[in-house]
């Protein structure tokens, strides 16, 4: 529970971070009214790769870097970890399926045909902070924010397996080691009895 509110804290921030980029991006293309600008047709369909949709990729990718960087040395801390790539590649592998989805969800939030399309008057373009696009965006955020917690703590921050090194181990495992075990890694029944390891 304490790493599921660390990574909800972590996703808050992330979820600025993201928003943060949506809205400067939007306002470099004229605002949210210019969303919907297609940007590349979609081969052998009547559909296009709109603005809207790249604003999601990139923000999505500055966020999962903000995310996931805090998320390695706060939530998921651990003495010893994987590389950086080696976790980074899984979370963005995790985030990634989330952000394909959510390019589904996005466009069914926006697209005025569809039956999830969110409607006038309460989501507009005039005013900012009503936003379809907007609030498509956080809708999505909150979705996948579960499934992200479980996948990434699961895989992508578990801790490298490694053997215990020798200055890790308990004082009296360390002092009767040699005592029990012989060199080729078999118990010798007389050391564990003598250290009492036999009971």
């Amino acid at each position: 529970m304490t790493q599921f509110v660390k990574f909800g804290l972590v996703g808050a921030s992330g979820v600025l971070v993201n928003m943060a980029v949506t809205v400067a991006m939007h306002k470099l293309n004229g605002g949210t009214v210019n969303a919907r600008e297609p940007l590349a047709a979609i081969p052998f369909t009547r559909y296009s790769v709109r603005y809207l949709h790249l604003v999601w990729i990139v923000a999505f990718l500055v966020a999962n870097l903000w995310n996931f960087q805090i998320n390695r040395g706060w939530t998921f801390r651990a003495r010893r970890q994987r590389s950086w790539w080696r976790q980074f590649l899984p979370f963005l592998a995790v985030g990634s399926a989330a952000a394909v989805a959510g390019l589904f969800i996005i466009t069914a939030l926006t697209h005025p045909e569809s039956p999830v399309h969110l409607p006038d008057p309460y989501f507009t373009e005039q005013v900012g902070l009503r936003s379809r696009f907007y609030w498509a965006q956080l809708i999505t955020i909150v979705l996948t924010m579960p499934i992200n917690f479980v996948v990434n703590k699961l895989w992508t921050f578990r801790a490298v397996r490694q053997h215990v090194p020798d200055d890790d181990l308990p004082l009296v495992a360390s002092a009767v080691a040699g005592d029990v075990v012989d060199e080729q890694g078999h118990v010798d029944p007389e050391g564990a009895h003598r250290h009492g390891l036999d009971r």
